[in-house]
């Protein structure tokens, strides 16, 4: 079996979280509920409180990749934002692993637009369509640069929030106009070319519909962190660095995606 790919039960009840290798194919029995895992699903089977819920697209056999398909996963495994679990998705169908890697190198990782910038459009997009597996990363660079945990808490409230500066709100409402479709006036692109040049403005849109496309697909899949090769916590936000600190985190009353 491969190394970096490992079939896992994860059974959770309100105060333990069980996690058992398998062989498939498997079945599995409870509360009156059964399901057959084949060897060709590659997927994962989660148990909650007696339900059965499996993500809706299997990830693809990291040693059945061509070798640069490896490498950008081993760069995803260790640089993160993306983690590879929603590259193991996109490898399905190599013409779309390679456009969004592609895509995300030359709009977020690279480019002219201040990178934390996009960070923070990212999440705010994470935070508006609810995608948790991408709203429980952070950019490493982004960090690096300055930016802070607070200065992801107050994003659905940014325009009043005293943390973020004239320019980091500009690019947020840039976000917030795209991802809610909102009607825009000559008032709001003045207040964009303020801070923004045409091309900045170019780059930060096409990353925000993107980013935005991409959240909102991956959101309905149930796919999580930790399940493709796992053992690093390469982005991922404070709280969510291990498969235990994640289920903690997201048990919490005060996890974002419950408010």
């Amino acid at each position: 079996m491969c190394p970096y790919f490992r079939h896992y039960l994860l059974l959770y009840s309100k105060t333990t979280c069980q996690m058992v290798d398998y062989e498939p194919p498997f079945l599995l029995n409870k509360a009156n509920h059964s399901a057959t895992i084949s060897r060709n699903l590659q997927s994962f089977v989660y148990v909650i409180q007696g339900e059965i819920m499996t993500q809706r697209i299997s990830y693809f056999p990291i040693e059945e990749m061509d070798p640069a398909m490896q490498a950008e996963m081993e760069r995803c495994a260790r640089e993160g934002t993306p983690r590879p679990e929603s590259s193991a998705i996109r490898a399905h169908v190599p013409a779309a692993f390679w456009a969004f890697a592609n895509s995300w190198k030359d709009l977020f990782r690279e480019g002219i637009c201040d990178h934390a910038i996009k960070d923070l459009c990212r999440v705010y997009v994470s935070r508006s369509v609810k995608c948790e597996y991408c709203g429980n990363q952070r950019s490493v660079k982004a960090s690096q640069s300055g930016l802070v945990e607070q200065q992801y808490d107050q994003l659905l409230n940014f325009e009043s929030a005293t943390i973020y500066d004239e320019r980091q709100k500009a690019a947020l409402a840039y976000a917030e106009a795209i991802t809610w479709h909102l009607d825009v006036d000559d008032a709001f692109f003045e207040r964009l070319k303020k801070y923004f040049s045409e091309q900045e403005l170019v780059e930060l849109g096409c990353f925000i519909a993107l980013t935005m496309g991409q959240q909102s697909w991956l959101r309905l899949l149930d796919i999580e962190h930790h399940q493709v090769m796992a053992g690093t916590s390469a982005s991922m936000a404070p709280g969510f660095e291990t498969a235990e600190s994640l289920k903690a985190s997201k048990a919490s009353d005060n996890y974002w995606a419950k408010r």
